[in-house]
């Protein structure tokens, strides 16, 4: 296939000083559009970690004061396809962009987006980890909460922002009009703590704990010494695979006495031991390759110096080289992770010097159009209306994605196997919140008539997006080169563990294996231990990139008619999450604080030297550091804040699902059901003319079969 550009042609102007800003201007620029970047002063988030945030763009530093660069800046105000800022940290600013750009897509990224009693309250990226949970469920269960050493709440703000504004360009395309896009940082992380909130919003039990490397409901699931190291072990989701451990470990009479998860939970203390007197003896590459051929999900911990070292990350040109001309060193930088046949996304190495790009830009602001003076269109359709999507989805990434885009009005048909009433029970909460707004399908794809079924079903789609293990598909006849024949318009999006062209094609993996082979565990390291965030992370920005990748496909589609293959890897995307952390970021960097107070912790921006600095003074109101826990968490933030240093109380996830603003925002809602009252989540993609929408709970198996059927023209045979 030849290559495109998915954004050819597009300029957006990118000005806010979030680095969710940054991440969402990024991707664009991946995906082919010139993205013209207005540099902040030194000091702001952007500007501490200027060669990722700027690579690939153009470089503005204009005078507010001379009357030629605000001339010039108005100009791409009113003619930018897309403005990127941040109305809490930069008020005139998006202000502006509000006002003169209602034809086009403006994209606000805040703390706690544009309603709801916090809106407008600027808070950092570490204050919105605390505030929303995300930190307390960080940790060992005997130690405090972690603060995520990679700014995990700007890249799931920056990557939902850039499916909610490629959606957004679809409505601008097709009917005409521009909007806003009202992306709150609270928004995002509070979604991603969904396997947290399908206890929370369900019943009266205390918040899950901290739980270091454990998995709340599954087990043995931790992280165990090796001769040389550490080695990931993930072996809970079947008993036959914790049988399969249990006999690679000589240890075979432990298994029937824990036949249920639940058990297994309680046979902890026995079996965890167990393992690691067994993993002790080999080193960590030992480990693996025996675990993984006895099919036991396993895994090591990559390092991180300069970038994560790992052969198949080289493999797939997650690691470019680049030269910054700020600091004057050669770097590291990630390749991009949207690998797609026809319009891949671009690799960014060339970081411009500051403002270098004045001469370029001011050619292109030149030639942009003069806003249109008659009224915006009302569009009467949502993003994706008329767009069918085929989801093959188990666990988190492929259902997750799917369903925000059957949110923003895609008809999403979902696929499952007989054996999916298994997968279902036992997890309905969590099943319904991943699945809403979908129909179901059961497919048997040992049964040709249901080969044939799925054969003109995906004639007749736009999309097919898959997470099952890699290769299902093709054993049963739907390669990529088959799908395409099908289908030549068919937008293919497999995700996996590692990707399709890899060095571990069909080596399976979960969550918390990958972000350790992707060098997040060791990024994230507590006391020098490697750690996993308490979100399933890559889970997470697999489902988000998948959604971008989609989108800025579709919109290829629209113009083309074209359809190609996404092969998305976990691994790439959360290697590229960590490039904050590349090239010796970590060195002399100040490590956020957290200290205890009477009933939990708070977060200290300012680090532990700058913390004991402050307290010399004594300020007033400010006990001494012992005197900390007498008071409560919102007391002592208030006293340091007033003494002039950063803190935020650490809220549980409870706290922050019954805050009013959460309630107001709609981040959690109730849908009746069989006269019951149950949990929703809400969609982080705020668009504000054409809003995405929640109209039903998830569907039993197969509900949709027989209508599916007639549409294709086929009877069920006797």
């Amino acid at each position: 296939m030849t290559t495109a550009k998915a954004l050819e042609g597009l300029v957006v102007l990118e000005a806010g000083g979030r680095g969710a800003v940054a991440v969402c201007g990024s991707l664009l620029a991946q995906l082919g559009a010139t993205v013209i970047v207005v540099e902040h002063p030194a000091g702001s988030p952007k500007a501490v970690q200027r060669a990722q945030y700027c690579a690939g763009k153009l470089s503005l530093k204009p005078d507010p004061k001379n009357a030629g660069d605000r001339a010039l800046l108005e100009q791409l105000i009113l003619g930018s396809d897309v403005v990127l800022g941040s109305s809490d940290l930069d008020p005139a600013w998006m202000g502006a962009a509000d006002t003169h750009s209602p034809h086009n897509v403006v994209c606000d990224i805040t703390a706690f987006g544009r309603t709801g009693p916090l809106a407008g309250k600027p808070l950092s990226e570490l204050g919105v980890q605390a505030m929303s949970g995300i930190m307390d469920t960080t940790g060992f269960p005997d130690g405090p909460p972690v603060p995520i050493r990679v700014p995990i709440v700007d890249v799931i703000a920056g990557t939902y922002a850039t499916t909610a504004v490629l959606a957004a360009l679809r409505v601008k395309h097709l009917q005409g009009a521009g909007q806003l896009v009202d992306i709150g940082l609270f928004d995002g992380a509070f979604a991603a703590l969904r396997s947290f909130l399908t206890t929370v919003l369900t019943s009266d039990k205390s918040d899950t704990s901290r739980l270091g490397n454990r998995h709340p409901t599954v087990r043995p699931w931790n992280l165990y010494r090796s001769r040389d190291g550490y080695v990931l072990i993930c072996a809970g989701n079947t008993y036959a695979m914790y049988e399969r451990l249990c006999q690679l470990i000589g240890r075979a009479e432990i298994a029937p006495k824990y036949p249920t998860q639940k058990s297994r939970i309680e046979g902890t203390p026995e079996i965890d031991p167990a393992i690691e007197s067994w993993t002790q003896q080999f080193t960590t590459a030992e480990c693996v390759e025996k675990l993984l051929a006895v099919g036991v999900v396993s895994g090591p911990i990559v390092p991180v110096a300069d970038y994560p070292r790992e052969a198949n990350l080289e493999f797939r040109g997650m690691v470019q080289h680049a030269f910054d001309p700020v600091s004057g060193r050669d770097i590291f930088v990630p390749g991009s992770p949207l690998r797609m046949s026809v319009t891949p996304g671009m690799n960014l190495t060339r970081i411009p010097p500051v403002d270098a790009d004045r001469p370029e830009v001011a050619t292109i602001a030149a030639r942009l159009p003069r806003p249109s003076a008659s009224p915006a269109a009302q569009p009467k359709k949502r993003a994706l209306d008329g767009i069918r999507i085929v989801e093959f989805g188990q666990y988190t990434t492929a259902p997750m994605c799917a369903r925000e885009l059957a949110h923003l009005g895609a008809e999403v048909i979902k696929i499952e196997q007989p054996t999916a009433a298994e997968a279902r029970s036992g997890a309905e909460v969590s099943f319904r919140m991943n699945n809403a707004d979908k129909k179901t399908m059961v497919i048997d794809l040992k049964d040709p008539f249901d080969v044939e079924a799925l054969r003109r079903l995906l004639a007749t789609a736009d999309v097919l997006v898959e997470n099952l293990k890699p290769g299902t598909l093709s054993k049963f006849g739907f390669t990529p080169k088959e799908i395409e024949a099908i289908n030549p318009r068919l937008i293919y999006c497999p995700i996996s563990g590692f990707g399709t062209d890899s060095l571990y094609p069909t080596r399976p993996a979960f969550d918390m294996v990958i972000a350790a082979m992707a060098g997040f565990m060791t990024v994230l390291s507590a006391d020098g231990f490697p750690l996993k965030s308490g979100i399933s992370t890559s889970d997470l920005m697999g489902a988000e990139m998948a959604m971008s990748a989609i989108l800025a496909a579709i919109g290829h589609l629209d113009r083309s008619g074209q359809g190609q293959v996404i092969d998305l890897s976990m691994q790439d995307i959360s290697a590229w999450l960590t490039q904050t952390s590349w090239n010796g970021a970590f060195d002399g960097r100040i490590e956020p604080a957290v200290v205890q107070a009477a009933d939990g912790y708070v977060l200290v921006e300012a680090g532990e030297a700058a913390l004991a600095e402050a307290l010399a003074g004594r300020p007033h109101g400010v006990p001494a550091r012992d005197g900390f826990v007498q008071l409560t968490r919102e007391a002592l933030a208030e006293a340091l804040r007033r003494a002039g240093i950063e803190a935020v109380p650490v809220q549980t996830v409870r706290e922050a699902a019954t805050m009013p603003h959460t309630r107001e925002r709609k981040l959690w809602f109730t849908m009746r059901e069989d006269g019951e009252d149950l949990p929703m989540l809400g969609s982080p993609l705020r668009l504000t003319v054409t809003p995405p929408t929640v109209t039903h709970l998830a569907l039993p198996m197969n509900h949709d079969r027989q209508a599916i059927l007639d549409e294709l023209g086929l009877t069920q045979p006797a």
